[in-house]
C-alpha cells in the first residue's frame, strides 16, 4: 500500500495546514489526532477508515464540502476509489476561551 503525501502549508502555534494527496489505494498510516480538526475535500472520493480493531468504516469525500472531528480520533485513512483524492486538514491548536 503506497503512502499519502502530506503537505504542510503553514505551522504556527495556532493551526496546522496540510494538505494531503492520495493516489488510489495510498494511506495515511495509523495516526491519532490531537487537536481538533477541519478536513475540506479539493477533490472528492470513496475512503474507508481503518480502527484499532481493524474495523473498516467506508465514507464519502465530497468536493468542497467540509466536515469537523474531535481531538482524540485513531485511524488510518485510506483511499479506496480509482481516482486521486486531494483534501485540507486545518488543526485547531488551541480554542478561543
Amino acid at each position: 500500500m503506497s503512502k499519502a503525501v502530506p503537505t504542510v502549508h503553514i505551522d504556527n502555534e495556532h493551526v496546522r495546514v496540510t494538505e494531503w494527496a492520495f493516489a488510489p489505494g495510498a494511506a495515511t498510516g495509523w495516526h491519532r489526532h490531537d487537536f481538533d480538526y477541519i478536513v475540506t475535500p479539493l477533490i472528492g472520493q470513496k475512503i474507508e477508515t481503518e480502527d484499532a480493531d481493524g474495523k473498516r468504516t467506508p465514507f464519502e469525500m465530497v468536493t468542497g464540502v467540509p466536515y469537523f472531528r474531535e481531538a482524540g480520533v485513531e485511524h488510518d485513512v485510506i483511499n479506496s476509489s480509482e481516482g486521486e483524492l486531494r483534501f485540507v486538514e486545518v488543526e485547531l491548536k488551541h480554542r478561543p476561551g
